[in-house]
């Protein structure tokens, strides 16, 4: 059984910087690779717009180079027989007209069995997070440092939790930075000093969350997760506000389940920083029962068939 508290932090570093030191050590492993790891490798990430206020019209964009038309050499463009080299067919040489043949015919290929992709990565939509920060409507600052961390214009307690902490969600499936630094150590700030006022914003959150899990990338699934246990211990009551959404919320949690790292008898020593799907949404399901009321089981259990009651048994 998984640990009862949420362990969404490795030691004294935060989930967001976290993700930071994740991306620094692929990129040193990479560098003895034959091709070195870039973040906007990922053929899922969306494409960045041209400015804060959209992409250029077509007519100011720079026209690539007409080219000039290769000139192939003029042996090459000789029909003749001579010029080829080639002999001609004599009679009974060709294959022609022949009502039987001794050739091996060619090999057709064996069809692949279908795969339904149930787990594959999907294409990551467009956040509207990045669109607020790069035009400058959000009060935040990245305060760098031995660890970074979110310098906030406004006491977050004065926020409108009702505008900007479904925007903060929004951003939580970016795997670029800063908006994904951001976006999630907002969402850490805001829901640790949020307190009562989380709950009435909780049907905002719904969507955000869904599209994050959907997206069905390891990392976006991970540190969603984490958001999702700090989401449900941060107050009392959220924990039962949640349990009418578990429909939009635990089916991709019902796929991954299973996802553990397979190693026999060796030692997982990243265990530390909690990135295996599988133990996390054990952990999560679990803190879902405990704080969603006499309802949360039965729930759970409908859309996690697997899923064994942590409290009843």
């Amino acid at each position: 059984m998984a640990s009862m508290q949420p362990t969404y932090t490795v030691g004294r570093v935060a989930p967001a910087g976290q993700m930071i030191l994740e991306d620094h050590l692929k990129k040193c492993l990479s560098m003895t690779s034959a091709q070195q790891w870039k973040p906007y490798h990922n053929k899922n990430l969306p494409r960045a717009q041209h400015s804060a206020f959209g992409d250029f019209p077509s007519e100011y964009m720079k026209k690539k180079n007409a080219g000039v038309t290769e000139v192939k050499p003029i042996d090459r463009q000789e029909v003749s027989i001579a010029a080829k080299g080639t002999t001609i067919l004599k009679k009974g040489d060709g294959l022609g007209g022949k009502s039987f043949s001794l050739n091996q015919p060619k090999a057709k290929p064996v069809p692949l069995k279908p795969r339904a992709g149930a787990v594959n990565s999907r294409q990551i939509p467009v956040s509207e997070f990045r669109l607020f920060y790069d035009r400058g409507d959000l009060p935040v600052t990245i305060e760098h440092g031995p660890q970074n961390k979110i310098n906030w214009k406004v006491d977050i307690q004065q926020l409108d939790y009702h505008h900007y902490l479904p925007i903060f969600f929004e951003g939580i499936r970016e795997k670029i930075d800063p908006y994904r630094f951001l976006a999630v150590q907002g969402v850490f700030d805001m829901l640790e000093k949020g307190g009562a006022k989380v709950l009435p914003v909780i049907p905002q959150l719904i969507i955000p969350i869904k599209t994050a899990l959907n997206t069905r990338d390891p990392e976006i699934i991970a540190i969603t997760l984490k958001i999702l246990q700090a989401l449900v211990t941060c107050s009392d009551t959220i924990g039962e506000a949640l349990v009418p959404y578990y429909r939009q919320i635990l089916p991709i949690m019902n796929l991954f389940k299973t996802k553990n790292l397979n190693m026999g008898d060796k030692i997982d020593y990243s265990q530390r920083k909690g990135n295996n799907l599988g133990d996390l949404i054990q952990q999560t399901l679990e803190l879902f029962e405990m704080h969603g009321g006499e309802d949360a089981f039965i729930n759970i259990k409908y859309m996690v068939p697997t899923y064994e009651s942590c409290v009843l048994n």
